[in-house]
């Protein structure tokens, strides 16, 4: 038995990285843990954006979403509430906005190493990026910051440096981001557990550990019983 999780995520998403934590939660809880693959796909909130952005996060929010500064800055104290519960930082004070398509490339030349050798390079990377975007405002669009997180899991930082300008790497990105689109993925985190279940957001564990155990059961085998009982022996005689 096998339970298969598609994400479709982005490193700028406060949510992802939150809606990881309350999976992981469930999956710590999931008796199957170890039937479990995960695997992460590419989602761009907002593929417009520079390389680096000298704009605030809040500045950022209210200028490009025309959303107003005090709904801006409720919003993100409502966000960094909700990771502190996770055991996340946020430090939205300081964040870098970057554009997060050369960090999505690396993350497919992970996912790629991994299909090789059934390494968790892609798993371990996206953990590296969102900490390092939303807990310790490092600029996930600049390639030596990209190169120094991949090492961190293996990649060399030719290799990464290659894979952030890489046009194969980024068919994979926009390969993903259509499938997404295909399925009806319009905001993320979007999770899709066997191809069946979709769960929107960043959901409570319980509710990740409530499809994760529908998803056991209907791969568990079940016998029908069809009419009443027969004759029959057993070990006491027939």
């Amino acid at each position: 038995m096998s339970i298969d999780v598609q994400i479709w995520s982005d490193i700028a998403c406060p949510w992802c990285f939150i809606g990881k934590r309350r999976l992981e939660t469930a999956l710590a809880q999931f008796p199957q843990r170890e039937q479990v693959t995960v695997t992460w796909r590419s989602f761009q909130l907002d593929p417009t954006l520079p390389e680096h952005d000298d704009r605030s996060e809040v500045d950022y929010l209210v200028e490009a979403k025309g959303i107003p500064r005090a709904s801006v800055e409720q919003m993100i104290g409502q966000v960094a509430e909700n990771a502190l519960g996770e055991g996340l930082h946020y430090d939205f004070d300081h964040l870098v906005v970057a554009n997060s398509r050369r960090a999505h490339r690396l993350l497919q030349l992970a996912k790629h190493i991994d299909a090789g050798d059934g390494g968790t390079r892609a798993a371990d990377l996206k953990e590296l990026l969102l900490a390092a975007h939303f807990e310790k405002a490092l600029d996930i669009g600049n390639i030596e910051v990209l190169a120094a997180l991949a090492e961190e899991v293996g990649i060399a930082p030719d290799d990464a440096e290659t894979a952030a300008s890489s046009d194969e790497l980024d068919h994979a990105v926009e390969a993903d981001i259509r499938l997404g689109a295909q399925i009806g993925v319009r905001g993320v985190p979007f999770f899709v557990v066997d191809g069946k279940y979709a769960i929107s957001g960043a959901q409570p564990p319980e509710v990740f550990l409530q499809v994760l155990e529908q998803a056991r059961a209907e791969q568990t085998p079940r016998l029908i019983t069809v009419g009443e009982s027969g004759d029959a022996c057993g070990p006491d005689g027939c």
